[in-house]
This record gives structure tokens, C-alpha cells and sequence, in this order.
């Protein structure tokens, strides 16, 4: 449950305040970490001190002892030298492991009732019993954001957003997959979506600074552990719906998701059936660069003629003429708002369509 390099650094620290070596092995003799290399001296009596019913033992000159994880035997620490130093010093480093086990089990607990509750696998009476017995607030406010990686994630990224976080212990950072990183992040009662938004910023420079590629979404501020799940839905919708309609943003929210989470929504028959029916056949990006650059412009500005024209470095009547031949050929008069908000949700549509008939290759 530890890892081999926390094990290593803690016995190197140990080593350098009282000068004397230490080894941890398993319960098969294998050195899981060690400051000094004599194993051959001792390996002979490690079986005979394992099956011993004894917790610490002097033999040839070594101290043993047995570090157990709730009764089971989980390491056997060895320590160079038999004096009441040496022993002293064995005794405060298997309490130090001990403690460590102890820390990284209930952090073990905590991650895999974080998943259970992202993944909707809980009943509800579960998730304030566990949480409760987790220490686990349950009437706090949260938010989930969920930080996608073009390759796949590692731990050294996932502590370093600890770290980022200020190793709050009131955040968790977890996966559910290869490349999806989760942070569940508390809020304080001011906090609100200007401050995630400066976090997911925070979080972007930095993992940018490091050559990743990152996509960051979060989603709505939750004020129930149970809504914490909600939550997370929210924030992988906005990161595939950020994908179709904002791929020009690393940061989405789902709350400026707009129109598009609906369109997400629509089945693809009913989004194909209405492009046939409003254009005839005809989908609109098959219009010319020129025109489509033209009513891009021209729903940037608001529908304003002067104001696109400008922007275009065209002449207003030219704007005018090229609406005139949109809509001769559409049926659609983009200067009538309803025939804009018709125009703008089909090419929606049909970005959405095209995104979706990428996937199924």
C-alpha cells in the first residue's frame, strides 16, 4: 500500500538523524527498501524470526522487528546493531511505518469512497454512513473538475495538483480512468465560479508549463455530498460538449455550456431530419468560405450590418448583397432573428453530427 520510494525516504531520514542502518523487507525476505546492503548477514534468520510468535528479536547481531497491519503481518523491519540505542531507534521507526500504514489506508478508504460517490455506485444511507465513519463533511459546498490529459495520467501529475491545492486535506484528487484526472474541491462560503475559474487557470498554466495537452470542465457547485455525482456528470458533459462547440477553449464550465448541452442530447436521426428539412437536402457548411466567414462574422456582431461590415473591410451593400443571396438560397433572411436563431442552431447541429461521425471510426 506504500510505495517502496516513501518507505526508502522515510528510512533515509531516519538513517540521517541517528547514523544507523535500516532495512524493510516483506514477509517473503524481498528488500522493499534499505540503507545498508549486508542482507546476506540476516536472511537466513528471517524466516525463523517470521514464524517466531515474537514482535522483536536480537539475532546475530541485528535487531528484528514485525510491523502488522491491523494484526496481519505486512513488513519486518531490520536494523543494524543490537544495543538499547539501536533497539530505541528500531522501536520509534516501526511506529513511524505503523502510523504510515495507517495514514495510507485511510487515504486508500477515502479514494475508493470518493470513486463510489463520482460513479453513482452508493446507496444513499451508504454515503453518509461512510462518510461519516471517513470523517467526511456532508453539507459542505463542492464543485468537481475533471482534467483531461492526451496521455495517460501518472502519479507524479496527480501529486502535483495535490500540491498545486496546497495538499488541502478537505480536496481529493482521484481517477475513475487512464486519463481523466478528478479533483472534488471544497468551497468556502464566498468562494463561487469566479474563483474555479481562476483554479482551473491555475491548474492549466501550470500542467501547460510541463508540455502537457489539457483540457480542463467543471461543473455546477454542489451543497450535498449526495450531489456530488451531479456534479461530476455535469463537468464530463462539458468536457465533450467543450470539444464540438468550444474546441478553441481549454477551460469549459458547464454552466456557459448553453444551447449546445441540449443539442449534445438530440439522437443523430432527428438532428439529420431537421438539416433535410430546413435546408432541403442541403447542409450548411457546404456554403463557400467566403459566406461562411460572412455569417459567422455577422452572428459574432450581433447581427448588427454596420458594425460586420467593418470588421470585414467590405462595403455595406455588399454585406447586404451577400444576406440577399444567403437567403434566396436558404429561404432564411439572417437579419430576422428568428431566421438567425434557425441558421445558428443548424450549423450547431451539424458540427455536432460530424463530431459524432468521427467517434463511431
Amino acid at each position: 500500500m506504500i510505495s517502496n520510494q516513501i518507505l526508502q525516504n522515510t528510512i533515509e531520514g531516519l538513517k540521517a538523524i541517528t547514523r544507523i542502518d535500516l532495512s524493510i523487507l516483506d514477509t517473503d525476505g524481498k528488500v522493499l527498501a534499505s540503507t545498508f546492503v549486508e542482507q546476506e548477514h540476516y536472511e537466513n534468520s528471517l524466516d525463523s524470526f517470521v514464524e517466531s510468535p515474537a514482535d522483536s528479536q536480537v539475532i546475530q547481531g541485528y535487531q528484528f522487528f514485525k510491523i502488522f497491519d491491523e494484526h496481519q503481518l505486512e513488513y519486518i523491519l531490520v536494523v543494524n546493531g543490537s544495543s538499547d540505542d539501536v533497539y530505541m531507534v528500531g522501536k520509534i521507526a516501526a511506529f513511524q511505518i505503523q502510523n504510515l500504514l495507517v495514514a495510507y489506508k485511510e487515504r486508500f478508504d477515502k479514494d475508493n469512497f470518493i470513486k463510489n460517490l463520482l460513479l453513482d455506485n452508493l446507496l444513499l444511507v451508504d454515503i453518509y454512513n461512510r462518510a461519516k465513519k471517513l470523517h467526511i463533511e456532508t453539507d459542505v459546498r463542492r464543485v468537481i473538475f475533471v482534467i483531461e490529459t492526451a496521455r495517460e495520467k501518472d502519479t507524479g501529475t496527480m501529486e502535483h495538483i495535490r500540491s498545486l491545492l496546497g495538499m488541502k486535506s478537505k480536496d481529493f484528487v482521484t481517477a475513475v480512468d487512464e486519463r481523466n484526472i478528478i479533483i472534488v474541491k471544497e468551497l468556502g462560503a464566498n468562494e463561487g465560479y469566479p474563483e474555479m475559474e481562476k483554479v482551473a487557470n491555475e491548474i492549466l498554466e501550470i500542467l501547460k508549463t510541463e508540455g502537457e495537452e489539457v483540457h480542463i470542465a467543471y461543473g455546477t457547485i454542489v451543497n450535498d455530498i449526495k450531489e456530488v455525482s451531479k456534479s461530476y456528470k455535469e463537468a464530463k458533459l462539458a468536457l465533450d460538449v467543450g470539444k464540438i462547440f468550444f474546441d478553441e477553449k481549454d477551460i469549459v464550465a458547464y454552466s456557459t455550456l448553453g444551447i449546445g448541452r441540449l443539442i449534445y442530447q438530440l439522437p443523430l436521426p432527428l438532428c439529420k431530419m431537421f438539416i433535410r428539412e430546413i435546408f432541403e437536402g442541403k447542409s450548411p457548411d457546404e456554403f463557400d468560405e467566403e459566406t461562411l466567414t460572412t455569417i459567422n462574422k455577422f452572428f459574432e456582431n450581433s447581427l448588427n450590418v454596420s458594425e460586420t461590415s467593418r470588421q470585414l473591410y467590405i462595403h455595406r451593400n455588399t454585406l447586404v448583397y451577400r444576406l440577399d443571396k444567403l437567403q434566396k438560397s436558404t429561404g432564411l433572411d439572417l437579419r430576422v432573428f428568428e431566421d438567425a436563431i434557425t441558421f445558428k442552431i443548424a450549423l450547431m447541429v451539424v458540427k455536432y453530427m460530424k463530431y459524432m461521425e468521427t467517434l463511431e471510426y
